[in-house]
C-alpha cells in the first residue's frame, strides 16, 4: 500500500531466494544470540547521530538486520493497530497522515539494508533477505486487508470534497484509498485468503528468479589463453580481462564475463567471430537453459498468478491492473505508442542490417550477419561513416572528468555545488561522498557515488536513497541520495575511461539523483522519484542531453594524458553520429517492451511454454533474427523480479517528455535560467505530489508531442 513498504519488498524479491519459515526463525534467533553475546548495541534501533544523519555503516553488523526488522515490523503493526482501533472520528490527520508517519523505524532499517543488498550482496545478506521477505509481504497484506483501517480511510475519502485539502494532501488521500482497494480491501474473506496466497507465491517466485539470474550472471566466464584471440580489443579492455582472470584464479589468462563492461567491448571489437558468438549466447541464454537455474517456468507461473490476482481484484489483465496507476492508464494506450514507433524502427533496423551485410561481403567474410555480429559491424560502419569510433573518444571521457562535467552542468542550471567529504561513513571504500549546496549556499543534502563493478553488485546502474527529503514532522529532513554503477576499475596508472554510452549513463543516473536532491515536498512518500514508472525516467533522460553539447564537453571532456580539450571536429562527429544505429537501439528495446506487455496482457491462467510464447511474440511483431530483444524472458529481471511488470515501455513513454523538454531548452538556451527554474519548480521539486501530466503542462504550457522523439531518433525519414 505505502511506497516505503512495497519498495523494500520488491527489492527483497529481486535479490533473494526461497526459504522455509523454520529456517527464517532459526536465523533470527541465531542473529539475536550473536548480537547479545557480543554485548553490541544495535545502531539501527535509534535515529542516527552521525553528521547529516548518515547511516553508521562501520557500526552496523549484518547480525543487526534481522532483529531490527523483527522489531520494526512489530512496531509498525502496533502503529497501524492504534490507527485502525481508534474510537474517535476518522480525520485526514488522525488516519491518512498518521499512516504516512507510521513505520519510521522500518523505513530506516529498510533503506539501509536494501541499499546494500544491491551493491554489497553476499550469501549472508541474501539469507537475511529471504527471511525478511515473507514478513514484509505479510505486513503489507495485514495493512491492506485490515477492515477497520479501511473503514476509517473510506470515511475520510467519502468526504474529501468537504475537507479543503491542499493538492498534495488530496493526492495522498486518493493514493491511500486506491492502495487499499487495489490491495484487496473490498474482497470477501475467502478472496482475501486467496489474495494472500497469490502474494506469497509471487514473492517466492520473484525471489527465486532473481537468485537464479545472479548465479547465471556470476558463474559464466569465457577464459582465453591464446593472445591472438584478443585481436581487435583495446589495451584497457585486455588489461581489465587479465585482472578479472587473476581474480577468478586464471593467472596469465584473460577472462570475459556477461557483465556489460566486459561483454560489450568484446562484442564491439573482437575479430574472433566464434568467441563473439560464445559470449553473446552466454549472455542471452542466462535463465533460459534447461537446468536448475532455468527461469522460464518461473516466468510462466508468475504471469499466470498475476493474471489470477488481477482477475480477483476485478481487472481484465495484470497490465490493466498496473497501468491504472501509470500516466499511460491502459494497455491500449501503451500498444498505441509502441505501434507508432515500431514500424519506422524496424524498417531502419533492416536498412542497418543490410549495410552490415554489404560491408561483410566487401571484406570477403562469407558470412550471414547474426546477432553476435551486430556490435562489431556497427562499430566498423560508424567509424567509416563518421570517422569515429569508441576507442577514439574514450581518452576524453575519464570517469573523474565526466563526474566533474555533471557537477558543472548542475551548477550552471540550478547553482548547486558539490563538496567532497572523506570523513563521513561509507559502506565500501569505492564510495565517494559529497555535500551538496544550493545557489544561496544553503545545505541541500548528501550525494554518494559507487562506480566500480564487483561481484557483490547486481548488474546495471541505479539511483536510490538512504533517506528521502520531507517536512512532515515540521522540520526539513534533507536527503541522502546515491548512484550505483558498474564501471571497470582503473588499471595501473590509467584512470577508468568510459565509452560514450557509459558516460551518458552517468549523466542519466545523475538525472535521477538531482531530482532526489532538489526534492521539495512535505510527505515522504511523495518526494524525489516517487512517480509513475512511465514518468520517472523522464528527468534522467533529459539530463543525458547536456553531455553532447559543445559548451559542456569543452568543460570536462579532456584527454586524460595531455589535458587537451576534445577537438570540436570530434564533437561534430559525435553529434553527427547521434542518430546512427537507432534502428537497432529502438528495436531491441521495443522488442523487450512488447514482450513484457504480451506476457502481462494474457487473458488466461493457463501456463505458457515460455520459449514457445517468446518465439511467437517476436515472430508476430516481425523482429529480425539479427536482433534479440534487449531482455529475453529468462533474464528479464525488470519484470519478473523487479518493479517493471507491464512497465518496461516506460522508458520510451518518458522519452516523449524528454524530447519535448529538450526542445524548450534548445529554443531558449541550454542554460537559460528561466527555463531551468521552471523545470526545477514544476518537474524536479514536486515529486509525486500531483498528477505528472498537470505538472508537465505547468512547465511546458502544453502536453508533449511524439514527433520530437521520432525526429531525434531519425525514424521519420528513410535513409
Amino acid at each position: 500500500m505505502k511506497k516505503r513498504l512495497l519498495a523494500p519488498l520488491a527489492i527483497a524479491i529481486a535479490l533473494a531466494g526461497c526459504q522455509s519459515n523454520d529456517d527464517n526463525k532459526n536465523k533470527i534467533e541465531e542473529s539475536q544470540q550473536k548480537t547479545q553475546q557480543a554485548d553490541h548495541v544495535n545502531p539501527l534501533f535509534s535515529a542516527f547521530t552521525t553528521p547529516h544523519g548518515m547511516p553508521p555503516f562501520d557500526q552496523i553488523k549484518k547480525s543487526d538486520y534481522l532483529p531490527a526488522f523483527e522489531q520494526s515490523i512489530s512496531e509498525n503493526k502496533a502503529e497501524i493497530a492504534a490507527i485502525a482501533n481508534a474510537m474517535n472520528e476518522a480525520t485526514f490527520v488522525n488516519t491518512i497522515e498518521a499512516m504516512e508517519k507510521s513505520g519510521d523505524f522500518l523505513n530506516r532499517v529498510s533503506n539501509v539494508f536494501y541499499g546494500l543488498t544491491g551493491s554489497m550482496s553476499d550469501e549472508e545478506m541474501r539469507s537475511i533477505a529471504k527471511a525478511v521477505s515473507p514478513q514484509l509481504s505479510a505486513l503489507n497484506d495485514d495493512i491492506n486487508l485490515n477492515a477497520k483501517l479501511f473503514a476509517r480511510v473510506k470515511a475520510v475519502y467519502d468526504k474529501k470534497d468537504q475537507l479543503n485539502l491542499q493538492v498534495n494532501q488530496l493526492t495522498l488521500l486518493e493514493k491511500t484509498y486506491k492502495g487499499f482497494v487495489r490491495g484487496g480491501a473490498n474482497l470477501s474473506d475467502a478472496d482475501k485468503v486467496k489474495l494472500r496466497q497469490f502474494n506469497t507465491q509471487l514473492s517466492q517466485l520473484s525471489l527465486k528468479f532473481g537468485e537464479n539470474l545472479l548465479h547465471e550472471t556470476n558463474s559464466f566466464e569465457m577464459v582465453i589463453d591464446n593472445k591472438a584471440d584478443l585481436d581487435g580489443l583495446p589495451d584497457d579492455i585486455i588489461a581489465a580481462a587479465a585482472v578479472t582472470a587473476t581474480d577468478r584464479g586464471h593467472d596469465g589468462k584473460w577472462v570475459f564475463t556477461t557483465h556489460r563492461p566486459s561483454k560489450n567491448p568484446f562484442l564491439t571489437y573482437a575479430t574472433n567471430r566464434k568467441l563473439r558468438e560464445t559470449l553473446y549466447k552466454g549472455y542471452t541464454m542466462r535463465g533460459n537453459n534447461d537446468d536448475a537455474f532455468d527461469n522460464k517456468k518461473i516466468a510462466a507461473e508468475t504471469a499466470s498468478l498475476r493474471y489470477q490476482k488481477a482477475q480477483l481484484l476485478g481487472y481484465k489483465t495484470h497490465a490493466h491492473f498496473v497501468l491504472e496507476n501509470a500516466t499511460a492508464k491502459t494497455p491500449e494506450n501503451v500498444f498505441g505508442l509502441l505501434n507508432q514507433v515500431w514500424p519506422a524502427a524496424l524498417a531502419r533496423a533492416k536498412e542497418e542490417s543490410a549495410d552490415m551485410q554489404k560491408l561483410a561481403n566487401s571484406k570477403g567474410a562469407k558470412i550471414e550477419i547474426e546477432a553476435w555480429d551486430w556490435w562489431y559491424y556497427a562499430e566498423k560502419i560508424r567509424k567509416a561513416r563518421y570517422d569515429i569510433d569508441a576507442a577514439e573518444t574514450k581518452p576524453y571521457f575519464s570517469l573523474e572528468g565526466t563526474l566533474q562535467g555533471i557537477f558543472f552542468t548542475a551548477e550552471k542550471l540550478w547553482g548547486v555545488t558539490f563538496k567532497e567529504r572523506d570523513d563521513l561513513p561509507k559502506y565500501h571504500p569505492d564510495v565517494r561522498t559529497f555535500e551538496v549546496f544550493d545557489k544561496d549556499d544553503s545545505y541541500v543534502g548528501i550525494y554518494m557515488t559507487d562506480h566500480y563493478v564487483r561481484e557483490s553488485k547486481r548488474g546495471g546502474a541505479w539511483m536510490s536513497s538512504f533517506r528521502k527529503q520531507h517536512r512532515m514532522y515540521g522540520e526539513d529532513v534533507t536527503p541522502i541520495i546515491y548512484n550505483v554503477l558498474n564501471y571497470p576499475r582503473p588499471v595501473g596508472d590509467t584512470p577508468t575511461l568510459l565509452t560514450f554510452d557509459q558516460a551518458s549513463t552517468l549523466f542519466h543516473e545523475f538525472g535521477h539523483a538531482i531530482q532526489g536532491l532538489l526534492s521539495n515536498g512535505y510527505y515522504r512518500s511523495q518526494t524525489g522519484t516517487a512517480l509513475p514508472r512511465d514518468y520517472v525516467e523522464y528527468p534522467s533522460q533529459v539530463m543525458e542531453n547536456w553531455m553532447t553539447e559543445p559548451e559542456v564537453l569543452a568543460n570536462f571532456a579532456k584527454h586524460y594524458k595531455t589535458g587537451e580539450v576534445i577537438p570540436m571536429a570530434l564533437v561534430d562527429k559525435i553529434q553527427a553520429s547521434g542518430k546512427f544505429n537507432q534502428g537497432f537501439g529502438t528495436t531491441e528495446y521495443l522488442g523487450a517492451a512488447l514482450l513484457d506487455m504480451s506476457w502481462h496482457s494474457l487473458e488466461t491462467a493457463e501456463l505458457q511454454d515460455a520459449a514457445v510464447f517468446e518465439k511467437k511474440v517476436l515472430s508476430e511483431i516481425g523482429l529480425i533474427k539479427e536482433i534479440s530483444p534487449r531482455y529475453r524472458t529468462g533474464y528479464f529481471s525488470h519484470i519478473f523480479s523487479g518493479g517493471y511488470s507491464s512497465g518496461y515501455y516506460g522508458y520510451i513513454w518518458s522519452n516523449i517528455y524528454d524530447a519535448d523538454t529538450w526542445l524548450a531548452f534548445k529554443e531558449n538556451g541550454i542554460f537559460d535560467e528561466k527555463t531551468a527554474d521552471l523545470y526545477r519548480k514544476h518537474i524536479l521539486e514536486p515529486g509525486g505530489s500531483e498528477d505528472p501530466a498537470v505538472m508537465y503542462r505547468r512547465f511546458r504550457g502544453q502536453d508533449p508531442k511524439v514527433q520530437p522523439l521520432l525526429d531525434r531518433r531519425g525514424l521519420t525519414t528513410t535513409k
